[in-house]
């Protein structure tokens, strides 16, 4: 046997092919998880009883169990997929968290609560057969090879569909199809719950546009103004640095008469079409740009400043592209797409449903502060709203953001086509519509998509699937590559608020 095949037979032997999925759905266990209840730590009912000041329920110390089963006489057992299979059962864990009540400051009861049930992929970490041999494994009657990295619903076998979308996060220059300048900027700022197109263009006024959410063609320099930075000249060399923009001066003209932050943020507002008083209008803007503007880069006031920095190095990328500098970033090289994992498809339902589930804890506690009772949280929280909910998108595969066919019922005809389909990576573009460039095999597929299996006909192209030995990296931690950065030399730039 020469090296090669060696080599290939060790790596079979000690990598599996999901192992990037099951890794997904660890981290998403172990990190994601921790970080959605953060992000609803604490909720503020707008109706509260009339002798209390302020009242706060807080969120804390979320965890899980291994799956387990409550049967009808009330006793909860573990239960293993192969029963979970036979018994038409969903392979479930449930999930826990810590719920308060502060009245005035002061906590009034505390308590743990089971919130839902969480489906558990087979040969994670939470799963049963994580840790048996072959031999235990064949005791509980499941088949030894079986690689897991799906999930039993309802008894039947799902698995999570990889989906490839475009890199959120990064600046991609793209050719204009219908305004009149050669190129936009564009960018999906996202972080949590948000996830925010951003496009700079310029018009045929030689003025930078930038729009998002509701902000719609807003001048661009009047934006890096209200963030904080004022100055003519700072503006000018943190967009042109050592080189000569004559592009700019144009733009800084226009927006000469915003002299401080205050006047900016106010021309912003006008200019977005908020009519209120000039308090009230400064204020919303504010939020605006704190909540709704680069959201990856911070949503506090102090990361304003951060803010009108990258703007500043996004427009510069965008001149040099139109002075012919630059060119257009290649959408369909890998470099700018990422892969959605099962942990990151959960994290996404388990972020919109949660929000579902609070806002219906609220509604349930202001209806009955409303009749003049002062209700214990125990008595409204409705576990069985997240686990429906949950357990309806893995069965039906309609996902949040109208997707649909996330989740798909295995394919057991044989077990190529099972590790195939276990496998499987979809593009969100329509079938319908052509999409020729989508559906091309690109360079950067080799070694990553395997170029020969993908359906004929409207699929093609659209539906692919992962090498044999591609694996997918979990993201890289940011606090981790900054520090290894500074350690070459990296300075942070301007200063710090």
């Amino acid at each position: 046997m020469n090296n090669s095949a060696i080599l290939v037979k060790k790596f079979f032997e000690e990598q599996s092919f999901v192992k990037s999925d099951i890794e997904s759905f660890n981290y998403f266990l172990e990190n994601e998880l921790s970080t959605i209840v953060d992000e609803n730590k604490e909720v503020l009912p707008t109706i509260i009883p009339p002798n209390v000041d302020e009242f706060k329920i807080k969120f804390d110390n979320v965890r899980i169990d291994k799956p387990k089963i409550t049967e009808a006489d009330g006793s909860e057992r573990p239960i293993y997929p192969m029963e979970a299979r036979l018994r038409k059962l969903t392979y479930a864990a449930p999930l826990f968290i810590t719920v308060s009540a502060h009245i005035n400051g002061a906590q009034r009861e505390s308590f743990e609560t089971q919130i839902g049930n969480l489906p558990i992929m087979l040969k994670s970490k939470k799963c049963h057969l994580s840790k048996l041999t072959r031999e235990e494994l064949i005791q509980q009657g499941e088949d030894p090879d079986d690689p897991g990295g799906y999930f039993i619903i309802n008894g039947t076998e799902k698995v999570l569909v990889k989906v490839e979308d475009l890199a959120s996060n990064k600046v991609l220059i793209d050719k204009d199809s219908a305004g009149g300048g050669k190129f936009v900027c564009k960018i999906f700022s996202e972080k949590g719950s948000y996830k925010i197109p951003h496009t700079i263009e310029r018009l045929k006024d030689g003025i930078f546009y930038l729009t998002f959410t509701r902000v719609r063609r807003v001048p661009l320099i009047a934006i890096i103004k209200a963030l904080g930075m004022t100055k003519d000249e700072e503006i000018m060399r943190f967009i042109s640095g050592n080189d000569n923009f004559d592009e700019i001066i144009v733009n800084l003209l226009d927006s000469a008469d915003l002299k401080t932050e205050e006047d900016a943020m106010d021309g912003v507002a006008k200019v977005s079409g908020i009519t209120q008083p000039k308090e009230i209008r400064l204020e919303r803007m504010k939020e605006i740009l704190d909540k709704y503007l680069l959201p990856h880069l911070g949503i506090n006031p102090k990361d304003r400043i951060w803010k009108a920095y990258n703007l500043c190095k996004m427009l510069r990328k965008y001149v040099l592209a139109l002075r012919g500098q630059l060119k257009a970033d290649d959408k369909d090289h890998y470099m700018n797409k990422r892969l959605k994992l099962s942990g990151d498809l959960l994290a996404d339902l388990l972020r919109v449903n949660l929000k579902v589930l609070i806002g219906d804890l609220l509604y349930n506690f202001q209806r009955v502060v409303k009749r003049g009772k002062f209700p214990t949280l125990k008595v409204i929280i409705r576990e069985k709203l997240l686990t429906s909910r949950i357990y309806s998108s893995m069965a039906t595969g309609a996902w949040v953001g109208g997707r649909k066919g996330v989740s798909q019922r295995i394919q057991r005809l044989n077990f190529l086509e099972m590790m195939s389909h276990l496998q499987r990576v979809v593009s969100p573009l329509s079938a319908t519509q052509e999409n020729f460039k989508a559906r091309e095999l690109h360079c950067t597929h080799l070694g990553r998509l395997c170029p020969i299996e993908t359906p004929e006909g409207t699929n093609i192209g659209l539906k692919k699937n992962l090498s044999l030995v591609a694996t997918v990296s979990l993201d890289a931690n940011e606090d981790e590559v900054l520090k290894l950065m500074r350690n070459y030399g990296l300075k942070p730039v301007g200063k710090q608020q």
